[in-house]
């Protein structure tokens, strides 16, 4: 779940403006297991809801089923009830970018993109990731999207390590996505991630010197999640607060993992392959 500048985080200002990092937090072995576990569960959720979502379904019923899945598996969605969300998982379609929310009026259709963002909290820590789901057969320009989408997310992963930075992420994530044609969202960021759903540092997916370059250490647990867009990198936001589109109304594609920074790279704790 992205940072929401207007509303949610205390990262309010552009990653043009010089902020400081508050304090960033390195996990002990014991808590990276328990944050495993959360991720897990997130990584099941969400590769399960990419199986069973069809055309016709509302939003409302895909969050419905997620939260009985995250709390079937003893964990709690981390989503519900922050700063007054409604639901447990963000579900955004085609031209929404973030926070939208789950609702029996929005109805995915073939040709749809759909974004999925999950969180669950398990032990006191949170794991959180997003996907983009193509509903049906869609048509080049969403395939293309999401493709690139995926790769540039996992671009900015490969420079995870001990002693790499913050830039080092950005930088390729920035640089995939405009060799590809596409505009990079920057009002929204990644971000820390643990016992609090939003942690220091930001993880932005732009360059900036106005940034503090933070350096990586083994232990420090990012949510990396570039979202990119067809047209404008411009957003804004509805009238409910929460609901992010394109000004444009171009489509947006988004993927997200929490990470894992060790000693000589990375492990990602949400990784779908492996549950």
């Amino acid at each position: 779940m992205n940072f929401l500048t207007n509303l949610l985080s205390p990262h309010t200002k552009s990653p043009r403006t010089k902020r400081k990092p508050r304090g960033i937090q390195v996990k002990s072995p014991q808590e990276v297991e328990i944050m495993r576990r959360s991720g897990k569960i997130v990584a099941t959720v969400l590769k399960e809801v990419s199986e069973m979502v069809e055309p016709g379904m509302s939003t409302a019923e895909i969050d419905a089923y997620a939260e009985k899945r995250i709390r079937e598996m003893e964990a709690t969605p981390s989503f519900k009830g922050y700063y007054g969300f409604s639901g447990s998982i963000c579900s955004c379609i085609n031209n929404e970018v973030v926070h939208g929310i789950p609702s029996p009026k929005k109805v995915v259709h073939a040709g749809d993109i759909l974004k999925v963002d999950v969180g669950a909290y398990q032990g006191g820590f949170h794991g959180d990731s997003c996907i983009t789901i193509a509903i049906g057969e869609v048509n080049s320009e969403a395939r293309q999207l999401m493709r690139v989408a995926e790769e540039t997310l996992y671009k900015g992963i490969e420079q995870v390590k001990a002693g790499n930075s913050l830039l080092d992420i950005a930088g390729a994530i920035e640089d995939q996505a405009k060799a590809s044609g596409y505009s990079v969202i920057e009002d929204f960021t990644g971000h820390g991630v643990g016992n609090k759903l939003h942690e220091e540092p930001a993880v932005f997916n732009v360059r900036t010197r106005k940034l503090p370059n933070v350096k990586l250490r083994a232990g420090m647990t990012l949510a990396i999640e570039p979202i990119l867009n067809v047209g404008s990198r411009i957003p804004r936001t509805l009238p409910d607060r929460w609901t992010v589109v394109t000004v444009d109304n171009s489509l947006s594609a988004q993927f997200e993992h929490t990470v894992l920074v060790t000693a000589d790279g990375y492990e990602i704790l949400t990784d779908r392959s492996q549950v």
